[in-house]
C-alpha cells in the first residue's frame, strides 16, 4: 500500500498555551500528508487540475483520535495512506508517530471533485481515473 511519511520537529507555533500541539496543527499535517501521498502516486494537484480536470479532493468527513501528546520540540512522523477507493470518494488514513508509540491516528473521506456548470459556483462529483500505479 502506498504510503507517504512525513518527520515534523513540533514548533513553539504549532503549540497551544500549556505547551502541547494545538489540535488543528494535525488537520493541516494530515491535508500535507495526503498531498505528498498524491505527488508520490505520481498525481501532483496542478496535473490533476490539468489532466482529470477537477478542482480538488474536498474533505466531507474528518475524525481524529488523540492518545499521547505531543510537545514544543517533539519530532513526530506522520504517516498517510489511503484505505479504500471508490467510484468518486476515498477514505484516508493517518497515524501520527511520536517515537514508537502512536500519539494521533486520523481519518477522512475526500471526494474528487469538479466544477457544476448545472449550478454556478457548485460542485459535482466525478468518477475517479487516474493510472492504475497511482491507485497501488
Amino acid at each position: 500500500m502506498l504510503t507517504s511519511r512525513r518527520t515534523i520537529k513540533v514548533e513553539w507555533g504549532d503549540c497551544d498555551p500549556a505547551g502541547i500541539v494545538f489540535y488543528p496543527r494535525y488537520f493541516a499535517w494530515f491535508d500535507a500528508g495526503m498531498m505528498a501521498l498524491l505527488e508520490r502516486a505520481g498525481l501532483p494537484k496542478r496535473q490533476m487540475i490539468e489532466d482529470h480536470g477537477i478542482l480538488g479532493t474536498p474533505i466531507v468527513d474528518a475524525r481524529a483520535k488523540f492518545m499521547i501528546p505531543s510537545r514544543y520540540g517533539d519530532e513526530i512522523v506522520i504517516e498517510t495512506m489511503v484505505a479504500e477507493w471508490r467510484r468518486s470518494s476515498f477514505d484516508v488514513r493517518h497515524r501520527v508517530l511520536r517515537g514508537e508509540a502512536v500519539a494521533v491516528e486520523g481519518s477522512e473521506t475526500r471526494v474528487w471533485v469538479a466544477a457544476d456548470p448545472a449550478r454556478p459556483g457548485g460542485l459535482k462529483a466525478l468518477p475517479i481515473r487516474f493510472r492504475e500505479s497511482a491507485a497501488a
